[in-house]
């Protein structure tokens, strides 16, 4: 999906008002603040300037925010000079439980279809799933899925045997297990990450 013809679900182009925009810069400059400890070195202040000059990305924030992901700093890409959102969210989002895990998946079931797919949901925000070792990753500043459980990006040779892969936290360790890709529970949902 280009730039240019991304919609959000309500048919509109990807951008805030300004209210919207101060809410969201707003909400991630006080987690930033609260998490210091996810972001040793990292200033807010070049942070906020890279968002202000990245609409889309913005919006896509904004998205995370709105789900119920708590997206924070997480790390600074050096190469790239990219900033790397997470969600980090106590629980896996809210806003994006019982979902299976893509559009095969979702197609694959006859009656009792789950409202949307993960990878689905994930593109139209404009995030990308985290992968296992991201997710390990985030385990590593916090306690993260206690009680339920995310979604991870699978690879290809599992899902084309109809398998899918998500992880939590149990007994102080990460667990990583599979489900057939159209299962969905209403404790699963799927964890984000955003390049700003």
């Amino acid at each position: 999906m280009s730039a240019t013809t991304a919609r959000n679900m309500n048919g509109n182009k990807r951008e805030l008002s300004p209210e919207q925009r101060e809410a969201v810069l707003g909400a991630l400059k006080a987690r930033f603040e609260t998490n210091v400890h996810r972001h040793k070195e990292l200033e807010w202040a070049n942070v906020r300037a890279k968002l202000q000059v990245s609409a889309e990305k913005l919006w896509s924030l904004n998205e995370m925010e709105r789900t119920g992901g708590e997206p924070d700093v997480v790390g600074h890409d050096k190469k790239t000079a990219e900033y790397i959102f997470y969600d980090c969210s106590p629980e896996s989002p809210n806003g994006r439980r019982s979902f299976c895990y893509d559009h095969e998946a979702l197609e694959s079931r006859k009656e009792h279809k789950p409202k949307d797919s993960a990878v689905d949901r994930a593109a139209a925000m404009g995030v990308e799933l985290l992968t296992e070792e991201q997710y390990r990753e985030l385990q590593t500043l916090g306690k993260f899925d206690t009680k339920t459980s995310s979604w991870v990006r699978t690879p290809s040779a599992i899902r084309k045997l109809g398998g899918a892969l998500f992880c939590d936290r149990r007994y102080d360790t990460v667990f990583v297990y599979h489900n057939g890709a159209e299962s969905y529970y209403a404790a699963r949902a799927f964890r984000g990450s955003l390049r700003v």
